[in-house]
This record gives structure tokens, sequence and C-alpha cells, in this order.
């Protein structure tokens, strides 16, 4: 039997031109609109309040980091302030502005694990708009060469072809799909069912004509049903008529029963309050953020370990994915990249670059700490 040292040795040492399990990939999935399912995420997204916040925490914080573009020379990177990505990107299209344009990006990334740009160009062939399309109207053509043949965009019946140049694919990696992006929506799904289903009994429980009363009043004894009713007329002019009313009944005496909360009430918001908690941690969006009872540390820590652990890891994967499609429609060596938002300690810094002044020249620490050109 050829061990692999063995079989290595035999092999050619030149790269193959092409990658051999493409053609299988692109065989195995075909062209098939499996997206629609992912309709439902957007009734999540309406009608989970943990969604709702957790979506929109992400995708507003997201959405407010500024976004550089970086010439790279073989004098260092250097930062452009003014370039036509820049502006494509400050103003792209009339209907959205930049703030509007990623907020939907990073939206339907964090709701459907996939989101799209379309690229409409010039009379020169440059862009010169910029449309994120619906990821439940999308759908990939797989190619057994190129990984990806093109895009289809559906509506109302209606199949629009796209050529994979005009479209940007942003998705999160998928263990179990080749070519689309997993939601978190699909790990937090049970979570999220369940405190549907207690939202919905619980309305109907205390919705009107189903309320539970919040006690009984067993008038006893042989009473006419005009004295029946002046007693409860009484009553709840005393007492007020609020949703959860009180019950009469007619018997031997007057007696109270209460049919307060009772442990199991109790377990039912603490349920709830665990599928909160299940549904924010699985998003990355920590409890301390939203909960109104913690610490001002606890809060604090909680915001540091969103913006390193959450926001950050999806800035950096917008941006490569915008530097490797988007960057070389206007030229060679440019970049796109989100300003790290990441916290520093101030301190720690500060001796960094005192202990670098012995060992780097000027132009080094202002390229490496400060993000400027050489002087």
């Amino acid at each position: 039997m050829w061990s692999l040292r063995h079989w290595l040795s035999q092999a050619t040492k030149s790269l193959r031109p092409q990658a051999p399990h493409v053609s299988a990939i692109a065989h195995h999935n075909g062209f098939a609109n499996v997206l629609t399912s992912q309709g439902t995420h957007g009734i999540a997204y309406e009608q989970s309040p943990y969604v709702y916040v957790a979506v929109n925490r992400i995708a507003e914080a997201c959405a407010l980091v500024p976004l550089h573009v970086y010439q790279h020379t073989p004098q260092g990177k250097q930062r452009l302030e003014a370039h036509p990505i820049l502006d494509l990107l400050n103003n792209p299209n009339p209907t959205l502005s930049q703030f509007e344009l990623l907020e939907q990006t990073i939206g339907f990334l964090e709701l459907m694990g996939n989101a799209y740009w379309f690229i409409a160009g010039d009379e020169n062939g440059k862009p010169r708009e910029i449309w994120c399309l619906r990821p439940d109207r999308v759908s990939i053509v797989p190619d057994s060469t190129r990984y990806v043949r093109g895009y289809v965009y559906e509506l109302d019946g209606a199949r629009i072809p796209l050529e994979p140049l005009e479209v940007i694919h942003f998705k999160r990696w998928h263990p179990n799909n080749d070519y689309y992006g997993m939601s978190a929506l699909s790990a937090a799904r049970l979570a999220i069912k369940s405190d549907r289903a207690m939202a919905e009994w619980n309305a109907n429980t205390f919705g009107r004509d189903h309320a539970i009363p919040a006690g009984i009043v067993n008038v006893k004894g042989n009473l006419t049903r005009d004295e029946f009713e002046r007693i409860k007329q009484e009553w709840r002019s005393s007492y007020g008529t609020g949703q959860r009313r009180t019950a009469f009944l007619q018997g031997d005496a007057l007696e109270w029963v209460n049919v307060g909360l009772t442990h199991q009430d109790l377990d039912f918001l603490q349920g709830r309050k665990a599928h909160r908690d299940e549904i924010l941690s699985v998003f990355g969006v920590p409890i301390g953020l939203v909960d109104a009872n913690a610490t001002e540390a606890n809060a604090t820590v909680a915001e540091r370990h969103f913006i390193e652990r959450t926001l950050y890891p999806k800035l950096v994967r917008i941006g490569q994915r915008l530097a490797q499609e988007l960057t070389p429609f206007f030229g060679q060596g440019l970049t796109l990249e989100f300003e790290d938002i990441r916290p520093t300690d101030v301190q720690a810094r500060l001796q960094e670059i005192a202990t670098a002044k012995g060992i780097l020249t000027i132009d080094e620490i202002r390229a490496r700490f400060y993000d400027l050109p050489p002087v």
C-alpha cells in the first residue's frame, strides 16, 4: 500500500489550473430556488421582539462605522480621503444612503445568512449604482468550472438572469450548504417558536373575553336575581372592572376565593426570560446591553464584548468581500476597510509606542500606530 509521502513524491510539482471538485459540487446542487423558506425569517423579525432587538442593534451599530479606502504602494498602505469608490458608497442609488445600504445588508445577513448587491454600471463599465437585493428572491446557478454561473432574481413569476460580475454575494458560513449562508435564526428557531407560542397563549388568556378572574366571590344563600345583580354592581363600583374581573357564584353565604398568580405563572415568566437570553446569545447580543437590572460595570463589559466579538468580525467580513469584488473596478492595490472600533488600552498603547521608538523609524511608527503616510 502506498504511503501518503510516496504519493506526494510521485505527484506533479505544479498546481492544477482548476479545482477538480467544483464540477461535482455544481452537479450535486444544480439550479433550484431553495430560498423560498427564508420568507419565514422576515415573519420572525416582525413577530419576535427579541429577534427585532438583536437584528436592529447589530445592523444599526455596523452601519454607523466609517468605511475607508486604502491604496497599497511599495512605501506602505495609505488612506485616501477622496476616491470614486467612496462617492459611490456615500450615494449608492437615488433611494438609499450609505447607512441604509449597510443596514439592509447586515440585517439580511443576520436574518437569512445571505445578502446580495446588484452593481449597475455606466457607459464605461464602472459601477454607477448599488442596489440591495432581497435574498429570498435570489437563487444561485452553479457552474462546473467557475463555481457560480450566475444568479436569478425572481419576482411575480418573472425570472431575471444576473451575471456573476453584476452581483456581490455576502454570506455567513453554512456547514451543510455549498452556496448559501446559514442564518442565526436557524440556530434559534426552537427558542423563537416556543417564545412565540407562549406570547400568543398569554395574549389569548388575558385578552378581552378570555381573561382569568383575579378572584371569585361566592354569594351564599338564596337570593333573587335582582338582589344578586345589585351585589355585583356594588362590588364592581367599589373595586373596579379591570381586565382581570371578579367572578360571582351564588351559594349559601359570601366567600372570597383567590385565583391570582401561582408558582406556575411565575415559572411562565421565567421561561420567557430564558427564551430572550437564548435568542440574544445566538445573535451575539450580550444580555447586559438589554437587561434593565444590569449594573454599570456589567453594561460596560457587555458593550466591549459586543463590539469585539460581534460587530468587528461582521465588519471584517463585509470589508474583505468588497475589497475582493468591488475595488477591482477602480484599479489595482485598493482595499476597503471599516474603521477598527475595538476598544484599546490607552496606557498599554502608549507604552508600546514608546518601546517602538528605539526599534522602528518615524515613518514605520506613523504607518503602524497612526495609519499615516510617510513624512
